[in-house]
């Protein structure tokens, strides 16, 4: 069965993160050779409403840029003329120039692939960043929901992997959400630029076919930038590939933040904590009674690969002279794998957010799993006052010691401790106990949070 030559689309099928998600949609193939066809058909017009291009020209130009991105152009055969020429460009200006004969002079004019390739990955990327900067708000939305609601939840704190002091899940659903935010603010801050350089990043050629005019390359470069939406630039980036690096590190961001609530959301719906499950858990295929968190595994392993992909981007800003060998066509299928699989994540961790059970049942049973100790730096420094903190660390650390050696609750080893009976009244040392009382400023935080207007 593998022995074809057949070329088929890549589905997705080793990557489930982004199957058929929409961010999948506006970044195949197809998707890319319409921006390609946008972008020569945007310079076409740009060029018209200089006056160095008719008007009608332009305007076939760009309708037989429309219909072959209707489904007339043969994508496949243009990824293998690529072969032949290092990039998909030059048979696709044959293509076109094809569709329009009689005005096929005024195709790709004065422009060389760089251009039409690096702002076809702008309005690629564009459309992807729509779709994740409106899926990150409807995530911070749902996470503002579920720190409102459950702003006083009191659960154990862990670091380093075991029980510290207790917090409250409100807050931690604060803090997943102020990840989400700042990744948004990111993605909202990027300046997606055309590209416009010509062979050597001169603009020689546009200005050989200009209007002879000492600014008309400067006018060109904002009237290209007017008709694809993007944003001008004064000087060509060929070689510079700042605006990608920082586009790939935006990404990379987004994924960070997101697979920080999918690794937090695996820990705690581990079967013996139990402190949440994702309602749309998938099953196993051997086993009938696991509901694996399968959208968490989704996330995290977006967040894994994105950083990893966005350094081959950033590595690929080494670009020799004023155009690069080999550097630039590095950066493509990474740079579409990075948009693909944050878009995939951000898609995803909608649902694992607007849709996770909460267990505060379990939260409350699980702080009790320490007999107390939870509790023991509050008691420390509670009792440091009145006899000291060198001893007030040695009494506690004594009968937290007591605690796990006799399996016995800490309040009752506390209570067996004349020197701590003697400094702390039994109400007290009960209010001391307790960890719903110990959550120091969570609550406040968690409301400052949903409050603050730049949130």
């Amino acid at each position: 069965m593998l022995d074809g030559m057949t070329a088929d689309p890549d589905s997705g099928l080793l990557s489930p993160v982004r199957a058929g998600t929409p961010a999948e949609a506006v970044t195949g193939d197809r998707a890319f050779a319409d921006a390609l066809l946008d972008a020569e058909a945007a310079l076409a017009r740009a060029q018209a409403r200089l006056g160095t291009v008719p008007s009608e020209a332009a305007e076939r130009i760009s309708a037989a840029a429309r219909q072959l991105g209707e489904g007339e152009l043969d994508v496949v055969q243009l990824a293998r003329d690529a072969r032949g020429t290092g990039n998909p460009v030059v048979s696709l200006v044959r293509t076109l120039s094809a569709k329009v004969p009689d005005v096929a002079d005024y195709v790709h004019r004065g422009s060389t692939s760089q251009d039409i390739v690096d702002t076809a990955m702008m309005l690629v990327a564009r459309n992807v960043l729509r779709l994740i900067s409106a899926d990150l708000t409807a995530i911070a939305d749902a996470l503002a929901a579920v720190a409102r609601a459950h702003r006083d939840t009191v659960m154990p704190g862990r670091t380093l992997t075991a029980h510290a002091v207790p917090t409250t899940f409100g807050l931690k659903a604060a803090i997943w959400r102020q990840g989400v935010q700042e990744s948004a603010r990111r993605i909202a801050e990027l300046r997606l630029p055309v590209s416009l350089g010509g062979a050597a990043g001169t603009l020689a050629a546009y200005v050989q076919y200009g209007d002879g005019t000492d600014d008309y390359a400067d006018r060109l470069v904002a009237a290209f930038a007017e008709e694809t939406g993007l944003a001008a630039t004064i000087l060509p980036w060929h070689a510079d590939r700042t605006p990608v690096a920082e586009l790939v590190a935006a990404l990379a961001g987004v994924t960070t933040a997101l697979g920080k609530i999918a690794v937090d959301v695996q820990v705690l719906a581990r079967t013996e904590i139990g402190e949440v499950t994702e309602a749309t858990g998938g099953g196993s295929s051997a086993m009938p009674h696991k509901q694996n968190p399968v959208q968490s595994a989704l996330i995290r392993s977006a967040a894994l690969q994105v950083p990893v992909l966005a350094a081959g981007v950033t590595q690929s800003g080494l670009a020799e002279d004023e155009r690069s060998a080999g550097v630039w066509q590095a950066e493509w299928q990474l740079l579409r794998e990075c948009l693909r699989l944050a878009g995939g994540a951000t898609h995803t961790a909608v649902n694992l957010v607007q849709s996770l059970d909460v267990h505060a049942d379990s939260m409350q049973e699980n702080l009790t799993l320490t007999n107390g100790l939870i509790v023991s730096e509050r008691l420390s420094a509670a009792l440091a006052p009145i006899v000291g903190k060198a001893r007030a660390k040695d009494l506690l650390g004594t009968a937290s010691r007591r605690a796990v050696e006799e399996n016995r609750p800490l309040a009752e080893i506390l209570a067996d401790t004349p020197e701590i009976t003697a400094a702390i009244d039994a109400a007290t040392l009960a209010d001391l106990e307790d960890p719903a009382q110990y959550v120091g400023a969570a609550g406040r935080m968690v409301d400052r949070a949903l409050e603050d207007p730049t949130a």
